[in-house]
């Protein structure tokens, strides 16, 4: 593995010569990056890319309880671990730490072959935590986001774009006709169609952030922050040109797919949720359907105006 591919970990120590005993133990098998105080470590794992922090206890500033603490708090950096390396022999220490939120205690002085195994050990189990949480979050049909990691996105980015000020697009999509498509064709080919509307609806969300999700049997669901009302309505128009245009032969059927449509835009508040959102979302959706189906319907809920867009690109 090249550098840029190994895994990464953060040595946290006031102690130079323990840091520089630690880095030699790991060099070759991973990238390891150094603080001396427990503010630079809250810092450094701020910007990214930690697989693993072996962290002092005894430090200028914060200790290194109370960065583990932080650090177990936030969601962002909770699943971290964490391995104290200390001198502290008192088993309170050891039971502080562990509940803190550490994963393991390495007593100085410090044994490289020991700290090797120890790192090594944990940031196997963390990959194979992550791989389970990213296979937990897939549809196995489609290969996109399924409800789960829907619902868990949408309470995100509703929280981060509430902060920042900025738009967020929600969007419920419906495939119309489908249970008549499953009865006539059968479900291969329904299951084929569904994969197909997954790819066109993905080409709609390529940003950083943006989820497009199958919520449920024909339906699925697309987050798309930092996104004002235009664009959506632009996304809207385009997920329903390219839905229509799948080559509905391959799946051995004679007529086209469509789909409906319910969107909202929202600069989210306190005084709001994300599930008001959405309901508002899937209340468009049954709108839509009611217009006649392809077609999608889309609200600004700054300004409350309403525009229904026709896959013919024409606008009432």
């Amino acid at each position: 593995m090249t550098k840029s591919t190994l895994p990464r970990v953060l040595v946290a120590d006031d102690d130079r010569m323990n840091i520089l005993i630690i880095s030699s133990a790991l060099k070759g098998e991973f990238e390891v990056t150094t603080a001396t105080t427990g503010a630079e470590v809250l810092e450094r794992i701020t910007a990214g890319d930690i697989d693993l922090v072996l962290l002092d206890v005894v430090m200028p500033g914060l200790d290194g309880f109370d960065v583990c603490r932080r650090l177990k708090s936030n969601p962002e950096t909770a699943n971290i671990p964490v391995i104290f390396v200390t001198a502290l022999e008192e088993s309170a220490d050891e039971t502080q730490g562990f509940a803190v939120g550490a994963v393991d205690y390495i007593m100085k002085p410090i044994r490289p072959s020991i700290v090797r195994a120890r790192v090594r050990t944990h940031v196997e189990l963390k990959r194979a935590r992550d791989l389970f949480e990213q296979l937990a979050s897939v549809d196995p049909l489609t290969g996109i986001a399924n409800r789960r990691r829907f619902d868990t996105e949408i309470g995100e980015e509703w929280r981060r774009t509430g902060r920042s000020g900025q738009w967020l697009s929600l969007a419920l999509v419906d495939v119309d006709h489908f249970k008549r498509f499953n009865d006539r064709y059968g479900h291969l080919a329904g299951d084929q169609i569904l994969r197909a509307i997954a790819v066109a609806l993905a080409r709609s969300a390529r940003r950083a952030g943006e989820v497009v999700a199958r919520y449920g049997g024909e339906e699925f669901g697309l987050i798309l922050p930092d996104t004002e009302p235009a664009r959506m309505q632009g996304v809207i128009r385009s997920l329903l040109l390219d839905i229509f245009s799948i080559d509905h032969l391959a799946a051995g059927a004679d007529e086209t797919i469509t789909v409906s449509v319910g969107a909202i835009s929202v600069v989210p508040s306190k005084d709001a949720d994300a599930n008001g959102a959405l309901a508002a979302a899937d209340g468009l959706l049954y709108e839509a359907k009611a217009e006649g189906r392809d077609c999608g319907i889309h609200v600004d809920l700054a300004t409350r105006a309403k525009t229904i867009i026709k896959r013919v690109a024409s606008e009432l």
